[in-house]
């Protein structure tokens, strides 16, 4: 991505699509949690995150919650805006591809799951739940830090994907 001046207030708006991403993932961190408990202090606010914004229940009967809505919201309302500029339409975008990795990767836990019929080895579960956290607050940290220097981060694949979704 070629660099372009931004300014302070575009740095911090494209930040905060990442929270998205980063309230999805910290539910992965329960093992983690569980194990060292110094470790749930830094995750507090995106643990009240989740808890208070992306599972409250919008339209019960078809399971519309909160995340859904930001989901759609940030698509809508910002990655297809072209009067948006484009470091934060790009850093939306990505932290959306972000989300539906999450989503992918959870439908896929729960196949697995389902398939062994709960005889999953514990020993994978968790490995899996904490590659899924770590993965995720690592790449969005990583992010939020090119960001902040006002640069495109450049995660494979998705920052091509990211960039591709911004130019239609």
């Amino acid at each position: 991505m070629t660099w372009q001046p931004t300014t302070n207030l575009h740095r911090f708006y494209s930040c905060l699509p990442y929270l998205l991403p980063m309230s999805a993932g910290v539910i992965y961190g329960a093992v983690l949690f569980r194990q060292f408990p110094v470790l749930i202090y830094p995750f507090m606010p995106i643990i009240w995150l989740y808890s208070n914004v992306m599972t409250l229940p919008l339209v019960p009967a078809i399971g519309l919650t909160g995340e859904f809505v930001l989901f759609l919201g940030l698509y809508f309302l910002v990655v297809r805006d072209v009067r948006v500029p484009r470091f934060i339409r790009f850093n939306a975008m990505q932290a959306i591809l972000m989300q539906i990795t999450l989503f992918i990767g959870q439908l896929v836990f729960q196949i697995i799951t389902q398939l062994s019929s709960g005889l999953l080895p514990s020993l994978i579960s968790s490995t899996f739940a904490n590659t899924m956290f770590i993965g995720t607050m690592v790449l969005s940290v990583y992010a939020i830090y090119y960001s902040i220097k006002g640069e495109y981060s450049d995660i494979p694949t998705l920052s091509q994907a990211a960039a591709f979704q911004c130019e239609i």
